[in-house]
């Protein structure tokens, strides 16, 4: 590969791994292209993704030939692995050659998957972000990588972390402003409905407000439904009547 399009394709890997502010992003399919781009630029066999929850595998991403290798070899690392150890410790697993009899003692169930489909060294790296462990990248390779091979792994990893990272943000921020504008929405109707009631019944605000918590509370219904009934003129809004609960007064409003 040329030096020039080694280099555009590692930014172009960078910006991928870390353009994740968008409402349609999954977590699996975008693992899944940073795989790719990792088995492209590092000449592997594939890569793949495991990210952790509490200490339990959340999912798992890879990218091969063939396409379910990355998958395969992920899965097999149940009873120990390359990508586990680094889940498990935080740190990278430095590459290891599988045809030694201590890698074949070490993870012996995966060790006889990934030699069976030419997979001679694998590597791990961790994908931490901001101080917290999400989860490791392993790369499956025929030769053992450079010095240059592993930092650039670990750099997708970082880069990854980070657009994970960004995209739980970017989703609990807009989580906060649905909530805020359906709350903000929710008051405007009830305010709305107050004041449709107080002109229908040429009474006060606060009455018509004890009037629809009254029967909100009576049919164990949210008070924005109530109110939704009298704004949108629904049938509903004419079992309604006028009139506080008995003991209530506007002081009692909450």
């Amino acid at each position: 590969m040329r030096c020039e399009n080694r280099e555009a394709l590692l930014a172009a890997a960078l910006v991928e791994a870390a353009d994740t502010l968008t409402d349609g992003f999954e977590t699996t399919a975008h693992l899944r292209r940073v795989s790719d781009r990792c088995v492209e630029l590092l000449g592997a066999r594939a890569a793949g993704f495991m990210l952790i929850d509490g200490g339990r595998t959340a999912s798992l991403a890879g990218s091969g030939e063939p396409c379910d290798l990355a998958l395969d070899l992920l899965r097999a690392q149940s009873g120990g692995g390359p990508c586990l150890d680094s889940c498990g410790t935080g740190r990278p697993v430095p590459p290891v050659s599988l045809g030694t009899a201590h890698a074949g003692a070490r993870w012996p169930v995966f060790t006889e998957l990934a030699l069976r489909h030419g997979v001679a060294v694998t590597f791990a790296v961790p994908v931490r972000g901001r101080g917290s462990l999400l989860g490791a990248l392993n790369v499956f390779t025929a030769a053992l990588p450079s010095d240059a091979q592993l930092v650039l792994a670990q750099t997708l990893a970082d880069a990854t972390a980070l657009g994970l990272a960004n995209h739980h943000a970017y989703a609990h921020c807009r989580t906060l402003a649905t909530q805020l504008q359906q709350a903000l929405s929710s008051r405007v109707r009830i305010e709305q409905a107050k004041g449709m009631l107080a002109e229908r019944w040429n009474t006060t605000p606060d009455t018509a407000f004890l009037t629809l918590r009254g029967h909100a509370r009576r049919h164990q219904l949210p008070l924005d439904t109530v109110a939704r009934w009298v704004t949108d003129r629904t049938e509903e809004a004419t079992r309604l009547r006028r009139g506080p609960e008995p003991g209530e007064g506007p002081g009692g409003r909450s």
